[in-house]
Order: structure tokens, then C-alpha cells, then sequence
């Protein structure tokens, strides 16, 4: 078991094009940000292990021995599967929550307790220790907020127990993990992610682990070499030297979204009207392709004209969202404020 303080930190995400439509099987281009999440992990011997999560205003700590003494079968060491919604009604039970608890905040608490008693059932005994994390990600605000988070705490938990391998070597400020441990980091995010969403895609976490640009279809994930990497790692991490090949004007509406309750949305209405939505996701996918192929040719020799493809896409992206039922009144008012100015780079 770890016995220094961790530090870890993993980006946040935005999605060019595929939103929505990567849960259904179809392409999504997304790409890491300059905002991160932290974790600080400290080992120590008071018997308890505690949460604090000051963004959100969660302070919870439990005693390791009465968590040992739970019947905590159902999670099988070493098992990196999604949990049945019965585990997770006993997960609940083992935090103590009502069962129709559904917030954010608890959910991250439930996150939480999945992944440490998880993890950490490959230790003799359950270790103390006190997490803190905080965040330059708003919630609720699609920028995969709670993937950095679960990231994060993989990472950490992992490294913590002694799983993977601790990167930082004397001397170091920073650093970040091999491959084979991004891999498993990433495969524990997921799960995090699927106690607070239910049913994600996976993007989120794998641009949060990996960092950069990537594209991702059906848990498939490949490079996008246009774009600055920035990855999960041990302290906060710099990108590479070498700048963007874009850049993003991002605006937050401050509008909070449920990930979880949009997605189930969609597949209500894909259910609902198949012949109508199921042409709109692969639109949507054909969308994805085109911007992969306008930002290969980027990649080259940036034009202009890139700029306007790229903006047309963006426009016409945004339009399938609302047929999807997705879209929402302050994105469009953006819409038309953009759409007057004209602005160019």
C-alpha cells in the first residue's frame, strides 16, 4: 500500500460531433480541455476513510472496520464489470442512502464507495485514507465533469494499492502512466461512470484518460493527431509543445443537464419513432466523418475555407440534436447570436 500523498489530475472533454449518437453505436470526435480535475489522496492510520468533495459540498467519512464487516460479496475482486441495478440498490445500502436517491451528489458518493471497496479488496484490509477532489469543470455542463472525476479516482485507487505501478519517479514534478496502466484506469473509470450515468458511451472517460483528440465508436478508440494532448496523469500535466491545430470558443450557458436523463431521452424516442430517429443518428454519424476528414486535411494545411466546412457542420449538427429532442432554447439563442455576427477567424 502507497504510504506518500497522491496527486492526480485528468482533463475535462467536449464533443465536436456524435453526441448522443455514440451511445447508439455511431462515431463521436471529441476532444480534451485545459480545465482539469485534482485528486489528493493521503494514506493514513486513524481507521476511517474520508470523502471531500468541496465543489459540490460533500463531506462524508466512513469507519473502515464497519465497511470491512459489510457483506460486500457482490462486488468480486479484481472484476472490472458493470454492477446489475440490484448491486447497486446494495451499494446503497452499504452507504447508507434511501433507495430512490438519484442526485449527482449522492451518485458520486455511491462512485466512490464502488470503486474503493473494489479496488482495494485486493488489500489485506481495507486501507485508510482521506480523498480530496475539486475541479475547474462545472457540473452538468457536458464537459465530462464526472468522468474526470472517476478517472481520477481510479488512477489514484489503483496506484494507491499498488495495482499499477506509481509513475513518478524521485525528482519528478510530473508524469503520467504506461499504456497498459491507462488501459486499466480507464476500464475502472467506465464503471464509475455507469454507477452515476447508467448508461454512457465510454467517450468521456477514454478523452479524460487519454487525452487529446480522439475518435470512438463501439469502445473502439483511435487518434486524432490534429489536436494538443493532455492526459491523465500524476500532478497536473502541460500538453504537449506543440499548439492545437484548433481552437474552440467554449461558452457555458450555466443550464444544468442530466447526462443520464438526456440519453434515456434519446433512446425513448428511437424506440418511439425508429423510421425518423435512426436516419438522424446515422446523418449525425456522417456529420462526425466529414469533420474527421475536413481536420485531416487541417492537419496538413489549414485553409480558410476548413473553417467554414467546419462551421456549416456544426450548424447542421445542431439542428439534429433538437430533432433529437436534446437541444435546448439558450443553445440556440447562441445559435443566432453567432449566426448574425458572422464572425471569422
Amino acid at each position: 500500500m502507497l504510504s506518500e500523498v497522491l496527486l492526480v489530475s485528468a482533463p475535462g472533454k467536449v464533443i465536436l460531433h456524435g453526441e448522443h449518437a455514440v451511445v447508439h453505436g455511431k462515431v463521436a470526435l471529441a476532444v480534451a480541455l485545459n480545465l482539469r480535475t485534482f485528486l489528493r489522496l493521503q494514506p493514513h492510520s486513524n481507521g476511517k476513510v474520508g470523502l471531500n468533495l468541496p465543489n459540490i459540498g460533500i463531506k462524508r467519512a466512513w469507519v473502515v472496520a464497519k465497511l470491512q464487516m459489510l457483506d460486500t460479496s457482490f462486488l468480486k475482486q479484481g472484476d472490472v464489470t458493470a454492477l446489475t441495478p440490484e448491486q447497486v440498490e446494495k451499494l446503497k445500502e452499504v452507504a447508507g442512502f434511501p433507495e430512490d436517491c438519484a442526485d449527482h451528489e449522492h451518485l458520486a458518493v455511491l462512485s466512490f464507495l464502488y470503486l474503493y471497496l473494489s479496488i482495494c479488496q485486493s488489500q489485506r484490509a481495507l486501507p485508510s485514507l482521506d480523498v480530496t477532489v475539486w475541479s475547474e469543470l462545472p457540473t452538468g455542463a457536458g464537459l465530462g465533469s464526472s468522468a474526470a472525476y472517476s478517472v481520477c479516482l481510479a488512477a489514484a485507487l489503483l496506484t494507491a494499492c499498488e495495482e499499477i505501478p506509481n509513475p513518478l519517479k524521485d525528482g519528478e514534478a510530473a508524469s503520467r502512466w504506461t499504456e497498459e496502466s491507462l488501459e486499466l484506469i480507464n476500464k475502472w473509470a467506465f464503471q464509475g461512470e455507469r454507477v452515476i450515468h447508467g448508461n454512457p458511451s465510454g467517450v468521456d472517460n477514454a478523452v479524460s484518460t487519454w487525452g487529446g483528440g480522439l475518435r470512438y465508436q463501439k469502445g473502439k478508440i483511435s487518434s486524432l493527431k490534429s489536436v494538443e494532448t493532455s492526459a491523465a496523469g500524476v500532478k497536473p500535466v502541460a500538453g504537449r509543445s506543440r499548439p492545437p491545430a484548433l481552437k474552440i470558443l467554449l461558452i457555458n450557458t450555466k443550464v444544468p443537464r442530466s447526462t443520464k436523463a438526456l440519453v434515456a431521452g434519446v433512446r425513448s424516442r428511437l424506440l418511439k419513432f425508429p423510421e425518423i430517429v435512426a436516419p438522424l443518428l446515422t446523418s449525425i454519424d456522417a456529420i462526425s466523418l466529414e469533420c474527421e476528414r475536413v481536420l485531416g486535411e487541417m492537419a496538413a494545411a489549414p485553409a480558410p475555407e476548413h473553417y467554414l466546412v467546419l462551421e456549416e457542420l456544426i450548424d447542421m449538427n445542431q439542428h439534429h440534436l433538437n430533432a433529437l429532442g436534446v437541444g435546448h432554447a439558450s443553445l440556440d439563442r447562441l445559435c443566432q447570436i453567432w449566426s448574425s455576427q458572422r464572425w471569422r477567424p
